[in-house]
């Protein structure tokens, strides 16, 4: 699966994306606001991302910038099953390219391939509440939060981190209407 927006390129990470996407990705304030990056993120840890089977009904992807040049690794974002079943929507982008708008606009590709590609109903998401300008990005793309905190394994901090849950019915074409996510009461879910 490929995805194209207005200044994107979504596609799948081939092995020869590696040196890229170390460069893009091996930044201490990326992965530690991952729940699966390592830190320190070393170049045979992104071969290793990229040497990992494609999955039925998952989507996964590297976020080039579309540029008049050779397209720039930017960022990354999927959507994966949970241990409950259900499927999360994740992404990245690198600190150079923050501020941007590129995790809304790859997000909302995500979200449509979500929605019409895999023909999911229903989208969850969650930040680390150390991070909010990922909650804001989801808010701008229809996510609501569900109330709760739950405690995430975080690989690049060495522990457990709250994170505050999200989810999107994606039959809702109403889902970007609404309360921001930060004027609800959280709750916290160990």
């Amino acid at each position: 699966m490929f995805a194209r927006t207005a200044r994107l390129l979504l596609r799948p990470g081939w092995p020869e994306d590696a040196e890229q996407l170390h460069q893009a990705i091996a930044h201490e304030t990326v992965t530690k606001n991952l729940a699966r990056a390592p830190w320190p993120y070393r170049p045979q840890d992104a071969m290793s991302f990229l040497r990992l089977p494609a999955r039925m009904g998952e989507a996964s992807f590297l976020i080039f910038a579309r540029t008049a040049a050779e397209p720039k690794l930017i960022g990354g974002i999927g959507i994966h099953p949970t241990q409950n079943g259900a499927f999360e929507l994740g992404y990245w982008i690198t600190p150079s390219e923050w501020g941007k708008g590129y995790a809304t606009e790859a997000g909302k590709a995500a979200v449509g391939i979500a929605r019409h590609a895999l023909g999911l109903e229903k989208l969850v998401a969650g930040h680390f509440v150390d991070n909010p300008a990922s909650g804001r990005v989801l808010h701008k793309l229809g996510f609501r939060p569900t109330g709760q905190m739950e405690l995430r394994r975080s690989i690049a901090r060495g522990g457990e981190v709250p994170c505050i849950e999200f989810e999107m019915v994606l039959s809702d074409d109403s889902a970007s209407e609404g309360p921001s996510p930060y004027e609800q009461p959280m709750r916290m879910v160990a």
